[in-house]
């Protein structure tokens, strides 16, 4: 009966799992581009509005591991989360009263703090799915699980866009704001882990564990930085959307189509892999989606719009089971003490790379935009070989562990 109990109630928190993902990705994805769109409302400056897109952004790569860490000592991670939920949609609030009030370097500081937590909003949440459902139910939930962050990446800018267009772009803020704040009852009733022995090790000692098990762990190392090149090339697509827009269908707005369609084919491949996760090899999908994305950026760099849709919708089937892998490799390898750690520490390797890209693609773009995608389609094969240097450095070396 116990056992029937158990199986019945962690299905019934992956149920509240999905909603609470969607809810808190979309408001996260809808955040920044709704705060480029009040602080150009508010001061008119391209320079200040970027600022607070890259202020909330940036600093996610020094938060990520010191929150993992917090988040794997908690008897509640639910509870942390929610914290986490509730102090990010609180400093949005404040950046959006403050603008046009005060200093616009004051906006940019509380922009830097929220990104300390933006982590929770990926990693974090993802790292509480197996605590969530059985194990053996674990495969298909993690393609659901991506999914989130498919329909995240599909809604948020579009939503942002739309309620700017209808309502303002402070509206845009604040629908957010209340999206985040739509995820708080799921993440306090997150299943907690089981009862860990005291530790007297430091948060400080925790951090460094957890990037030792990164390192040390050859799927996880491989994974990590496959995924972070591969980032690096996604950003420098994203960046080069608008002037696609422009050049193929005659308005940058009409870019944002490019990236919807993408994330509408990433959003189809999760779900077969969620019906049919027997289909998914983590570590052969990680490597072989480097080179669909590559083949996919060689077919934008036409710069034809019938090659751009077409380059969107291969892009999409690359990345979506990239991500699904990539979640499956971090929750078969990662010693479950440093589960979450693992986990938000990637996704601020993983922001770090997205936003390297996508600085790069500004001055290769201004030259030739067929360059930065060629560009970007180099950085995907560089992936591919960065998982085979990888593959070849695990055959030829004496095994390693990353557990104490």
């Amino acid at each position: 009966m116990t056992g029937s109990v158990l199986r019945v109630s962690k299905r019934y928190a992956l149920w509240s799992y999905v909603p609470g993902a969607v809810a808190a990705r979309t408001g996260d994805a809808m955040s920044g581009p709704a705060l480029l769109l009040a602080g150009l409302a508010a001061t008119g400056s391209v320079a200040s509005a970027s600022s607070l897109l890259a202020g909330i952004t940036v600093s996610a790569a020094v938060g990520g591991p010191v929150f993992g860490a917090l988040l794997d000592r908690a008897a509640r991670p639910g509870r942390l989360l929610a914290m986490a939920f509730a102090v990010y949609a609180g400093a949005l609030t404040v950046i959006l009263v403050s603008l046009g009030r005060v200093p616009v370097w004051a906006s940019v500081l509380v922009a830097l703090g929220a990104g300390l937590l933006g982590p929770a909003l990926s990693g974090g949440w993802t790292s509480q799915l197996p605590h969530s459902v059985p194990r053996a139910g674990l495969p298909r939930a993690t393609a659901l699980d991506a999914m989130t962050f498919n329909v995240a990446s599909l809604a948020g800018p579009a939503l942002a866009g739309a309620v700017a267009g209808t309502a303002g772009a402070s509206a845009a803020v604040v629908v957010a704001v209340v999206l985040i704040c739509l995820a708080l009852p799921s993440a306090l009733v997150l299943p907690s882990p089981p009862p860990r022995p005291p530790s007297s090790s430091t948060v400080r000692a925790d951090v460094a564990a957890g990037v030792r098990a990164i390192v040390r762990t050859r799927p996880l190392a491989r994974a990590t930085a496959t995924t972070v090149v591969s980032c690096a090339g996604q950003g420098i697509l994203v960046a080069c959307v608008p002037l696609l827009g422009a050049r193929a269908f005659g308005s940058a707005d009409h870019g944002a189509f490019l990236l919807s369609v993408l994330a509408a084919s990433a959003l189809a491949a999760n779900f077969a892999l969620s019906r049919w996760p027997a289909l998914m090899r983590p570590d052969t999908v990680l490597w072989v989606s480097t080179l669909v994305l590559a083949a996919a950026l060689l077919l934008a760099a036409t710069v034809h719009p019938a090659a751009l849709i077409a380059a969107a919708v291969v892009a999409g089937l690359g990345e979506g089971p990239q991500l699904t892998s990539l979640f499956a490799v971090r929750h078969r390898e990662a010693p479950a003490h440093l589960l979450s750690q693992i986990f938000t520490t990637g996704a601020s390797l993983k922001i770090t790379g997205f936003a390297g890209g996508a600085a790069l693609a500004g001055p290769l773009a201004t030259r030739s935009l067929p360059l930065a995608l060629l560009t970007a389609a180099a950085t995907q094969l560089a992936a591919a070989l960065t998982y085979a240097a990888l593959s070849f450095r695990a055959r030829t070396a004496p095994a390693q562990s990353a557990h104490p």
